[in-house]
């Protein structure tokens, strides 16, 4: 017998390096389950709920560069499908591969469990497809051509697929061999020709200019041929908030995450008065912007997009970024810039030994506890705003979910990113809300071996929203109290250390105590109920207290 459906598709995901697939088990999936479970190149990672797979799924992306998750007919990739679009809004390839009822089951429109007792069959499909750039239906016929245009779709523009196989299509033989070929995207020369001058000629006639790292320069894995390009030309560089951590924030050029004026007056400063700024893959977002507050002249700024550059008014198509990174990297000469600031980082940690935990207490001393090769996690909301400054140590990565901002996303993604690299510190810093919406999934870390070391800030309910919104005590911000030290041992993380601090005595020791753990780390951190970060502070300011954005 000659190839099946479903080994094609498996054989494919290996070769482009995918052999973890996260998920849910189900009925339709079956066939999809076994062959995963029965290919030694696979390991099959069971999670708690297919949100927490899809988050998972998603974390593992933003340290390997892609990843793929696993879930049955209807009630699974729905349950998947906020997942999925916030890797789609944050341009990672996430493969959703989905089990669905036989091709003979849905021609005859049967009354089947999972389905809306319609006999439609394929509306959950047509959900899907505002979320990823990519979806099929796998048959023995199509299977070939379709894998390979999911496939090079998905990682050309860096955002999910969705991938169904019927049950009974899933065991078929192949009845096509032959792909159908699709040209990879590539620039256009003539017009690269003639925008990388016009470039290189703006910089050289710069006295202070700025270069912007966005997001996309880590999505599209260029980190490379961005620091080759600040190297040779000497550029200081900034990064947006959503793209903290993709180059080393020890670089000597790097001069500190601009945010608009939430963050660093010193910055703001540097960057809104530079008489060139060049942003690389820069997503314009509320958040990443520090609520609309970027004040960048256009005349006075380049944009290279994935796609296209920006010079002024001027737009240029079909070129891709990459080539855009490369070619100036062959061309430009040091510019002999100046260095205008180097990033101080949060500071000396603040507070008496026996006194409260603050955030001017505790995010300090959580930036002195990072190590170089941290990768770290922070929740949407006040803990990764409270990190948005601490400076990273060397080849130390950090996360958030700045643009689809989905509460709960940190402790999957976490587990997803500890998979991906075993062998690195992961960090994930959540607060308590944000937690009780996916805690259970911290259980895959004890039963994949994975140490991370959690941190979880119990305010007593949401402090962003408390912060957002007119009345900060209005009931809808409370939660139900749980006894967060001790989940660890009611979740089976038999050997852990774990403890609840209230005082920043407290919280040294712990700290102290995990540094040194051979085994994962939870740490409660009990702060009052008002207590927020400066980021956080000043979004309040803007939004609650000033005119202007509104959420």
């Amino acid at each position: 017998m000659g190839q099946t459906v479903i080994e094609h598709l498996l054989e494919r995901l290996k070769g482009i390096g995918i052999t973890d697939i996260f998920g849910v088990p189900g009925d339709y999936a079956f066939p999809v389950n076994d062959a995963f479970c029965t290919d030694h190149d696979f390991k099959w990672i069971g999670c708690c709920n297919e949100l927490n797979a899809a988050y998972a799924a998603d974390g593992y992306a933003r340290i390997k560069g892609k990843a793929a998750v696993c879930t049955t007919y209807g009630v699974g990739e729905l349950s998947a499908i906020n997942g999925i679009a916030g890797s789609y809004a944050e341009n990672l390839p996430v493969f959703h591969i989905v089990g669905i009822p036989k091709c003979s089951v849905q021609r005859n429109g049967n009354l089947i469990h999972h389905s809306l007792g319609n006999g439609e069959f394929d509306l959950f499909h047509k959900m899907t497809q505002p979320v990823v750039c990519a979806s099929t239906i796998l048959t023995a016929e199509n299977t070939v051509s379709e894998v390979e245009r999911c496939i090079n779709t998905a990682l050309a523009k860096k955002q999910p697929a969705y991938i169904a196989v019927p049950a009974d299509e899933a065991i078929k033989e192949l009845g096509c061999t032959r792909p159908h070929i699709q040209p990879e995207p590539v620039s256009d020369q003539e017009t690269l020709d003639t925008v990388i001058p016009l470039i290189i000629e703006k910089l050289k006639k710069s006295q202070n200019a700025i270069a912007m790292v966005g997001a996309l320069i880590g999505r599209h894995e260029l980190h490379g041929p961005m620091l080759e390009f600040i190297n040779k030309s000497g550029i200081p560089f900034t990064s947006m908030f959503m793209a903290k951590g993709t180059l080393s924030e020890t670089h000597p050029n790097f001069i500190g995450v601009y945010n608009g004026r939430i963050l660093d007056e010193k910055v703001q400063q540097t960057v809104e008065s530079a008489d060139l700024v060049i942003s690389f893959g820069a997503i314009r977002s509320d958040i990443n912007t520090g609520a609309f507050t970027v004040n960048l002249d256009p005349n006075r700024e380049i944009k290279v997009h994935p796609d296209r550059v920006c010079i002024g008014h001027a737009v240029y198509h079909n070129l891709l970024l990459e080539d855009v990174l490369q070619e100036l990297g062959n061309r430009i000469e040091n510019l002999s810039l100046p260095i205008p600031m180097t990033p101080q980082g949060l500071g000396k940690p603040t507070g008496e030994p026996d006194g409260a935990i603050t955030a001017d207490s505790l995010y300090p001393r959580i930036e002195h506890f990072f190590a170089p090769n941290d990768i770290i996690m922070g929740e949407t909301g006040t803990a990764s705003m409270g990190l948005v400054n601490a400076r990273l140590p060397e080849d130390a990565v950090f996360f958030n979910q700045t643009l689809w901002g989905s509460i709960g996303w940190a402790t999957p993604a976490a587990f997803g990113a500890a998979l991906a690299a075993p062998e690195r510190r992961t960090l994930l810093l959540t607060g308590e809300g944000a937690h009780q919406m996916t805690v259970q999934e911290i259980c895959q870390f004890a039963r994949f071996k994975l140490k991370p070391i959690i941190i979880c800030v119990n305010n007593d309910g949401y402090l962003i929203e408390r912060l957002l919104c007119e009345d900060p005590y209005i009931y809808y911000n409370d939660l139900a109290q749980w006894n967060y030290s001790k989940l660890p041992e009611a979740l089976g993380m038999d050997g852990w250390f774990s403890a609840k601090v209230t005082t920043n005595r407290e919280l040294d020791e712990a700290l102290q105590k995990a540094a040194s753990a051979d085994s994962g780390c939870y740490i409660e951190v009990v702060t009052e109920m008002m207590d927020g970060p400066k980021m956080a502070r000043v979004l309040n300011e803007i939004v609650v207290k000033g005119p202007g954005w509104k959420a």
